[in-house]
């Protein structure tokens, strides 16, 4: 027998039951906002390119153009074009840039867990650790935001075996670290809670598309437009709701001319909203628990 993660059982597409979003929608779109930030001289970090011995400055400044600039042209794109954000936050930036994230809080944006920082893996970690970091990263938004953030992805999509259950633990209702559906699914903890996982993108997502495929701007605002229209295509055709992530990194996105190329893939969608729900990931969170129980796998 193959070693099974145990957290979900295998629900085709057809046969799952139909349901809409709010406002009658069949297909939801969020943005994802990475605010990230690192530590010099040391841990991970990605790479415009290959780093050398430490202090790496080419690639800790590249990595911190997003903070102290690319952020802030991304912000000026949501506002113009109305659209909310789901910021997947490093609880490092209250301390490094809290302007930054007090901007996001103005608009009303969420505030989702990201770790401390993205200079380490918290799938490395001993459990006692690993909760530590969950514990600590939670505290900082609680204090700064007032609220419990109801999700968390792990920086680097890091996952030791007991994460899920780390998270539902510590009070979390979603994690964003299983791509594995176009819908929300439930994934079983230990103790006999569950946690949702609701869709991020690996793919709709500039790390992925822009460092490691090496795609330009052009190709991946393309890819936007051309997976909206797709799903749109395909609940035309069925019953089946979506979930469509768009995973931006300021560090990346941010630039000037990729940001050129992101402002017509997102006015494109801002202009479909008669047809999509534009909303932050912990919406789909929670109407999705609001559905009759079954309804989400």
């Amino acid at each position: 027998m193959l070693r099974c993660h145990g957290r979900y059982d295998y629900a085709p597409l057809r046969g799952r039951r139909p349901y809409v979003w709010p406002n009658g929608a069949r297909l939801a779109v969020y943005l994802g906002v990475n605010l990230e930030h690192f530590p010099f001289a040391e841990g991970l970090g990605a790479e415009l390119a290959p780093g050398g011995p430490p202090p790496d400055v080419l690639n800790f400044a590249w990595r911190d153009y997003g903070n102290r600039i690319g952020a802030w042209r991304l912000l000026q794109l949501l506002d113009e074009l109305r659209l909310p954000a789901s910021v997947l936050l490093n609880s490092a930036m209250y301390g490094y840039a809290p302007q930054l994230v007090a901007a996001h809080r103005a608009r009303g944006d969420e505030i989702l867990g990201h770790g401390r920082t993205n200079g380490e893996r918290q799938g490395q970690l001993a459990e006692a650790e690993e909760a530590r970091l969950i514990a600590e990263a939670t505290a900082a938004i609680l204090a700064a935001e007032g609220r419990h953030p109801r999700g968390w992805l792990s920086p680097w999509i890091s996952e030791s075996g007991a994460t899920p259950d780390l998270l539902a633990e510590a009070g979390y209702g979603f994690t964003l670290n299983w791509c594995a559906d176009d819908q929300p699914i439930w994934l079983r903890c230990r103790g006999g809670r569950r946690i949702m996982a609701v869709p991020y993108p690996q793919e709709i997502n500039d790390i992925p598309a822009i460092v490691a495929r090496k795609e330009t701007a052009e190709r991946f605002a393309a890819m936007i437009v051309e997976d909206v229209e797709e799903r749109l295509r395909q609940i035309a055709h069925d019953d089946h709701p979506q979930v469509m992530g768009i995973a931006l990194h300021p560090y990346i996105i941010g630039q000037p001319y990729r940001l050129r190329a992101l402002r017509g893939a997102l006015a494109h969608i801002a202009a479909a909203r008669d047809r999509v729900w534009i909303t932050r990931a912990g919406d789909v969170f929670e109407a999705a628990c609001a559905l009759p129980e079954g309804c989400v796998p």
